[in-house]
């Protein structure tokens, strides 16, 4: 069976399970009224907590970079440890229910200094091995097998599908498949060796690309076979850019950090929108109904009256980081599957604006979130949830057809076909989720990650 008949094989079976998740954003996203409390001026002052290596103003998206990644100061540098890595598996068929799982995590958070455990190592190895199996019921088998992975962490998500496949596929596939992690972080890298090699024949398979997997160079020549790529909560902390209104009918304007001359404090800076990389954003994300300049004057009189008399403040965060690494993959890997997973909201969220992020950070074992990402001094994780509907206008975008179909130059078919699925739905399909279930049937991966979805996208050659 060829790599298109499989791919739409699947795509049908599972496209049944599709649907919307049933909790409103309201969850993750203040009321405008709550949310819009910033005065109507050019610079808004917060206390200064980061100390930014930039003397001279830059984009939100590059002081988030600094805030998480600076090798001095940044909080992955500073937490290098902070992504747990169980000695075992949790026993769920043991636990009697919510009450028994949740003290069970409680002692494993108690006695290990760990910020978290991702998904992949709470349910390791059944969350893989759900990963491999969806990748050998879609993927063309006459074809040696590649695997990118972005972002590996501890290198559970890489053993666990090489523990899969090495147990179920034909040994072939095994044999000849290469896997392949793209980590920027040198610390992670090496415990992905450590944590592959328990195997001594995965060895063979594996290697570790340490770099930044959105530099185009890192990359090399334009890998013309097919793959695939896994991302696993990469999208949540991936740089975002942030846009501001003064009301509902002024234009766009890009939000730059700088520091003030007392050296004692930050400010937002508003300018013309003129960044490339934003305007790319801004166009995809389709901020201003397209539609408005076909509506009678008496409506757009009326919304500029709307708006003087009530004006509200805009901010829309945009998730330019994620366009710019789909930019370079599309363009490296052209003929790449991808599966990724994360966040679809995020409750609770203080940060004003669409998209917003969670800064959140852990203090004397009690998690803090801050009320402004300038907060944010390399103690703090920053996570955005994920556009699920805007990541796929960004694949379809980065893959051509976007482009064509908005410019209405061709009449030609997607070139990807994709699907998103709750975490619980891709679990039923391609995973055993008996083995994560305790006695009374409570099961922690079908019930309790109802805010997290995967994003599955394959090739197709229906472009005629």
């Amino acid at each position: 069976m060829n790599q298109l008949n499989r791919a739409d094989l699947v795509f049908c079976c599972v496209g049944v399970v599709r649907f919307i998740i049933s909790h409103s954003r309201a969850m993750a996203f203040r009321s405008l009224r709550q949310r819009l409390s910033l005065p109507l001026r050019r610079t808004v002052v917060f206390p200064l907590h980061f100390s930014s290596t930039a003397e001279h103003p830059q984009l939100v998206r590059d002081f988030i970079r600094s805030a998480l990644c600076d090798p001095n100061h940044g909080y992955f540098s500073q937490r290098s440890a902070s992504v747990g890595v169980l000695d075992q598996s949790i026993p769920f068929n043991q636990l009697q229910g919510r009450k028994a799982y949740m003290q069970h995590l409680d002692r494993i958070y108690k006695h290990s200094d760990i910020s978290w455990f991702t998904p992949v190592e709470l349910f390791k190895p059944w969350y893989a091995h759900a990963i491999a199996e969806a990748i050998l019921r879609t993927t063309n088998l006459s074809v040696p097998l590649k695997i990118f992975e972005i972002g590996g962490g501890s290198g559970t998500c890489a053993k666990g599908i090489l523990d899969y496949i090495m147990l179920n596929a034909p040994e072939r596939i095994y044999n000849t498949m290469t896997y392949t992690s793209v980590e920027i972080s040198s610390s992670l890298a090496e415990r992905q060796l450590q944590t592959v090699g328990e195997v001594r024949s995965h060895l063979s398979k594996f290697k570790v690309e340490c770099r930044d997997a959105a530099d185009q160079d890192g990359w090399g020549n334009v890998e013309q076979q097919p793959c695939w790529v896994i991302m696993l909560e990469v999208l949540d902390n991936l740089p975002h850019d942030l846009i501001y209104s003064e009301n509902q009918v002024s234009p766009w304007m890009e939000v730059w950090v700088e520091k003030r001359e007392d050296g004692e404090s930050l400010s937002e800076l508003h300018k013309p929108l003129q960044d490339p990389l934003i305007a790319r954003c801004a166009d995809i994300v389709d901020l201003d109904d397209r539609n408005d300049s076909r509506k009678s004057p008496f409506a757009s009189a009326a919304r500029h009256l709307w708006a003087n008399i009530f004006p509200r403040p805009r901010r829309c965060w945009l998730p330019t980081g994620c366009l710019k690494l789909m930019e370079v993959l599309h363009g490296a890997l052209p003929k790449m599957s991808l599966i990724a997973s994360d966040f679809s909201f995020l409750p609770d969220v203080k940060i004003p604006g669409d998209r917003a992020p969670l800064v959140s950070t852990k203090k004397d074992g009690m998690s803090f979130d801050y009320s402004s990402y300038l907060d944010a001094k390399g103690d703090a994780d920053i996570f955005f949830p994920t556009d699920f509907w805007l990541l796929e206008r960004i694949d379809h975008h980065c893959s051509g057809w976007r482009r064509q179909h908005d410019n209405r130059a061709t009449k030609k078919g997607k070139k990807r076909r994709t699907i998103m699925l709750d975490t619980s739905s891709f679990m039923e399909e391609f995973g055993v989720p008996a083995k994560t279930k305790a006695k009374d049937g409570y099961n922690p991966l079908l019930d309790d990650f109802k805010n997290t979805k995967f994003y599955l996208s394959v090739p197709t050659h229906n472009t005629k």
